[in-house]
């Protein structure tokens, strides 16, 4: 075993997770307090020991390989069972506590998030969590979060980003609007229709609809009297009562497709989905309660299709 740890050169299996989470050799070096040359040549070294390429490098950006993606998945469940284990020996005769603030859209948090924290409080009475439900996204420093979640892709490299899931997208319409109305066929044809729209708060934008037409996935920009400007849950609503077509996750409305309040539109054009994100900074993590609610989480939300 001590032969093995050795060739596993455990620091820079260290360094190499530090630079797949920051995307970033100087800000691993930083973190680490090590030079950027130094990281690198630690990952040279782990590379040239795997025989196999773990980053793909450019003046821009610094991404994981297939290979490497793989490689790190692994490494970080290793390393977190180490962590654990040294946890569970200073912490066994404790029991686990602390305050965990976390920001949620509305929807995720309603059909995701909330129905889960009973068992997690269950396990872990001595926690106590903060939920904030809304769909503006929040500044970590300035407004004292630990945790967030928020869908689409995001562009902050200082903040570690975990996929929980890829949320499919359906278009719907209540029986009581399809009365008077002749169902799209065609992408096109919802030029035609009443199309509730979201405005995005970060932008102040409509939410453009995805289709996949030809394993191609376009955005459509669709019109409509009625736009929604925070909460996403109302535009359920105004879909419903016969306001009109609506493109929202699946996993809002599964419910109300099952008992007939809504009918799926444009089902040959299905497939598309949109991402939610687990993001926190990095020092997170380094917490053991909130550690444990964030491994907790990807265990209960993770799906394959993430």
């Amino acid at each position: 075993m001590t032969q093995q740890l050795k060739r596993v050169m455990l620091s820079s299996v260290e360094l190499f997770c530090l630079v797949a989470e920051r995307k970033s050799f100087s800000q691993a070096a930083m973190v680490a307090g090590l030079t950027p040359a130094a990281v690198s040549r630690s990952i040279a070294r782990l590379e040239q020991r795997l025989n196999t390429q773990l980053f793909i490098r450019s003046t821009r950006q610094v991404r994981l390989t297939d290979s490497g993606e793989v490689y790190f998945q692994q490494c970080r469940q290793a390393l977190n069972q180490i962590i654990d284990a040294e946890q569970l020996l200073k912490n066994q005769h404790q029991q686990l506590s602390g305050k965990i603030r976390i920001s949620v859209p509305t929807p995720y948090g309603h059909y995701r998030i909330l129905p889960l924290l009973p068992l997690f409080m269950q396990r872990y009475p001595e926690i106590q969590i903060d939920i904030q439900l809304t769909n503006t996204n929040i500044d970590f420093i300035n407004h004292g979060f630990d945790l967030a979640i928020r869908g689409r892709h995001l562009k902050d490299s200082n903040l570690i980003a975990r996929t929980l899931e890829q949320a499919e997208l359906v278009v719907v319409a209540s029986p009581e609007y399809l009365e008077s109305k002749i169902p799209p066929n065609t992408i096109q044809a919802l030029d035609q229709h009443e199309c509730i729209q979201f405005i995005l708060p970060s932008t102040g934008k409509n939410v453009p609809w995805l289709f996949k037409v030809d394993d191609r996935i376009i955005e459509y920009a669709t019109t409509g009297k009625i736009q929604c400007l925070d909460d996403i849950l109302g535009t359920v609503t105004l879909a419903k009562q016969g306001a009109g077509l609506l493109q929202t996750y699946r996993f809002i409305v599964e419910q109300e497709l099952q008992n007939g309040q809504l009918v799926e539109l444009l089902s040959p054009f299905a497939g598309t989905a949109r991402p939610f994100s687990l993001l926190y900074p990095s020092q997170k993590y380094a917490s053991t309660h909130i550690r444990t609610f964030i491994d907790f989480l990807m265990a209960h939300l993770k799906t394959d299709a993430s």
